[in-house]
């Protein structure tokens, strides 16, 4: 990743990472490795997460599919 600092604004530049970094999912995946993660938790958590895809997927075609 990589950001350019222009005329020594580096707080802009930081901002600039961390969306950058918040768009790519970092910040989760370092909560994510911070702890251990027992494999029934795992699999609870990755089942909510396709079940939340899958509704906002079909609250978009329906959304579409009304306009």
């Amino acid at each position: 990743m990589r950001v350019d600092v222009y005329d020594n604004n580096v707080d802009q530049a930081i901002r600039a990472l961390k969306k950058k970094m918040n768009r790519e999912g970092m910040f989760r995946e370092m909560k994510k490795r911070k702890y251990f993660e027992k494999p029934s938790e795992r699999r609870r958590r990755k089942k909510a997460e396709a079940f939340r895809r899958m509704k906002k997927k079909l609250r978009r075609a329906s959304a579409a599919g009304l306009s």
